[in-house]
């Protein structure tokens, strides 16, 4: 056992956390308010608590000490002294062991205990009483690290944002029930990296995987006493610190290696962050880390009523981005992904929370200023879910260049056009062209868009055309959990049917929805599982559900359903590769003309007309066809033309000009139907009922289109 001076020496500020440099460990951790930090440190074995040193310095703020001879493996946490003064927004409490805010890695998750409160639970005075015993026993500890990796040649594949295709995907969900080779173990790292899933990534032509939070993360309490927990993650514990329960070995090198992989496949990983909040709750909440060592600086609190936090996030506080401290932490967190796992980009979860100052949203605040000039941070993906509960929290198109954002607009509008609701088709028209109605402004361009139709918090792409009603009970909030409004249809049956013709019917409607995602302009996320036919039973928020519910059925990829249904995703995205007017790098208005009469984008009615005025307003209207037009690098045209009816009846659509050759690259009523090249002097064709169609012109009747579907 490692022998113990008597004090620690000065050591530095300037490195927050625990910093090995091969002789010793420097600490340091900040706190504006405490009068004063203790480490503590750890036996390994048994978890008891064998040293005890004040931190002797106070520079700027940080609390620091350094420990001679201590070694990567070091068990360690944090107590801090201060005022216990919550109506003025102090609750310090040295009985509290605390984590490091800049731990790299935690002996296990928490066990809950009543202890871990800095107030006694069941008293009259609630968090006004102070809790005098130990909450060590039932928190986990720091360790020591040494992050050194050899990467050899990783390279970041860098996949231009017109060339994206994102996959958002939950590790524990996409591998839990996926049989592979050399056994990797399901649910974790190992199993993401595997070749297997690798291969159907490129299958897919997914370029870019977004993964549901990896941060430490803890279930809330009373999930864990209802036998439920926290499945998707987005209540963070430490923001350095991946999750221990998608590690097979304890090892964060496994995810080092699963990036390695997919990084040597030309394949990105995204991480989905959540800086909002952290898992410690309103001012009712257990004493974790942050509150324990300066609640009123890390949290955002009420002002005039600073015992309150403000929750701004709906998860009870708001993490305060307005203090530079708090700030760096969140960008040195941030650095630390990109640096030590090589990570490619973020989304961020509730990202108004993230620039929002005191007077309101601002996409001047110092967290955007920050990250936008950042040099190793700025040239990373930067994904923004554009909406938080608190005021004011609606942002999307209000980000500033350089982030992109999640489209709900494209979500809702795109299932309410193939539902069949009226007056949609403006709405529809403006998605498709990359809502630059909300988007182009500041020299953004349409990948800002993010288009979705389904993401993890909602239904599945198979349960958007299966329920028109959410089914929520295994949540255990008496199914008023989740979105009552989902903009979906269940096509004459609620759920599971062996009707051939609803489900002939349902079908279609997803292919066509799924085509309207992946030919649009902007950057299409598809929800991993959709591609085959992945149901959650109507359930449209199981954030609480790790089991079946939320695990991908691979065997329904292996169905003939599911294999065509896989088949045809892969040759929309094929599509989208081989034409450019399909993924536009910049906004068509119709003002650009790749050729003389023809300008970069036209809608148009069944009769081969531009829309005029009474068909945008037409109540009745279902048939839009848009076409598209640019020119490529070498001068070349491509040209595409495509026709939606989401109607009950098929439409015969005279093609727009110019004179000449279209062939037919897709029917999604026929996935298997091989291109077919029209006679030049055909004018008309047929769009069948909730049906999508995608043609493609040449100058000439050559068609280089044909070869790529």
């Amino acid at each position: 056992m490692m022998r113990f001076p008597p004090t620690l020496s000065p050591g530095s500020p300037t490195r927050l956390g625990a910093c090995w440099d091969g002789l010793g460990v420097n600490f340091a951790v900040f706190s504006a308010n405490a009068q004063q930090v203790d480490l503590c440190i750890f036996d390994p074995r048994d978890r008891r608590e064998i040293a005890r040193f004040r931190l002797p310095e106070y520079t700027d703020e940080i609390w620091h000490g350094y420990l001679p001879d201590a070694e990567p493996g070091l068990l360690y946490g944090f107590r801090a002294f201060g005022p216990y003064d919550p109506t003025n927004g102090h609750r310090f409490n040295p009985h509290k062991l605390l984590i490091d805010p800049y731990a790299r890695k935690l002996t296990g998750p928490i066990s809950w205990s009543d202890t871990q409160f800095g107030y006694r639970l069941h008293s009259p005075r609630a968090d006004l009483s102070f809790d005098r015993r130990d909450s060590a026993p039932s928190m986990p500890k720091c360790i020591v690290v040494n992050d050194a990796y050899e990467w050899e040649d990783d390279i970041l594949p860098r996949v231009p944002w017109a060339d994206t295709v994102i996959m958002e995907a939950h590790v524990r969900g996409l591998t839990m029930l996926r049989a592979m080779e050399r056994n990797p173990q399901p649910g974790t790292f190992q199993a993401l990296g595997a070749p297997q899933m690798i291969a159907h990534l490129h299958q897919l032509g997914v370029t870019t995987l977004e993964l549901l939070p990896i941060q430490c993360f803890a279930p809330e309490r009373y999930l864990i006493e209802r036998g439920l927990t926290n499945y998707w993650g987005y209540n963070t514990l430490a923001f350095f610190v991946p999750h221990a329960g998608y590690l097979a070995s304890g090892s964060a090198h496994e995810l080092r290696a699963a990036i390695r992989r997919l990084h040597k496949a030309g394949i990105e990983v995204v991480m989905d962050v959540v800086y909002n909040h952290t898992c410690e709750g309103s001012e009712l909440g257990p004493t974790l880390c942050y509150r324990g060592l300066d609640n009123a600086t890390y949290y955002s609190l009420v002002p005039g009523d600073e015992r309150h936090l403000i929750n701004d996030t709906g998860c009870g506080n708001t993490l305060n981005l307005s203090h530079p401290r708090v700030l760096q932490m969140v960008l040195d967190s941030l650095r630390y992904w990109a640096n030590e796992f090589h990570i490619d980009g973020f989304r961020f979860d509730l990202a108004p929370v993230l620039g929002r100052e005191p007077y309101g949203f601002d996409q001047g605040s110092g967290f955007f200023d920050a990250i936008i000039q950042d040099p190793v941070l700025s040239t990373r993906k930067l994904i923004a879910e554009p909406w938080d509960p608190g005021p004011g929290g609606y942002q999307f198109g209000n980000f500033p260049p350089g982030f992109a954002e999640w489209n709900d607009r494209f979500r809702d509008t795109t299932r309410r056009f193939w539902r069949g609701d009226g007056q949609q088709q403006g709405d529809i028209a403006a998605r498709i062209a990359g809502s630059g109605d909300l988007l182009d402004r500041r020299g953004r361009r349409p990948w800002s868009s993010v288009n979705l139709i389904t993401a993890h918090d909602g239904f599945t792409l198979e349960d958007v055309v299966s329920y028109a009603e959410r089914h929520n009970e295994a949540n255990g909030e008496d199914g008023q959990d989740g979105s009552a409004d989902n903009n979906s249809a269940n096509w004459g049956v609620e759920g599971p049917t062996d009707d051939p013709a609803i489900l002939e019917l349902r079908a279609r409607v997803q292919r066509a929805m799924m085509a309207t995602l992946m030919f649009s302009h902007g950057t299409p996320m598809l929800l991993a599982g959709d591609e085959f036919g992945q149901t959650q039973n109507g359930n449209n928020n199981t954030y609480c559900q790790d089991n079946p519910t939320s695990w991908l059925d691979w065997h329904r990829a292996a169905t003939p359903q599911g294999r065509l249904m896989t088949a045809f995703v892969a040759r929309l995205a094929a599509l989208r590769r081989a034409h450019p007017s399909l993924r536009a790098a910049r906004y068509m208005h119709g003002r650009h003309r790749p050729l003389p009469d023809i300008p970069d984008i036209g809608w148009f009615g069944h009769d081969g007309a531009p829309m005029g005025v009474e068909q945008w307003n037409d109540e009745t209207f279902h048939l839009l066809g848009v076409r598209r037009a640019s020119n490529g690098a070498d001068g070349t045209l491509d040209m595409t033309y495509m026709l939606l009816n989401p109607g009950a009846s098929d439409v015969s659509a005279r093609l727009p000009g110019p004179e000449g050759q279209w062939t037919l690259l897709l029917d999604t009523t026929q996935p298997e139907r091989e291109p077919e090249t029209l006679g030049a002097d055909m004018h008309d064709i047929t769009v069948p009922a909730h049906g999508l169609v995608l043609l493609a012109f040449m100058p000439g009747g050559d068609n280089a289109g044909e070869d790529a579907a």
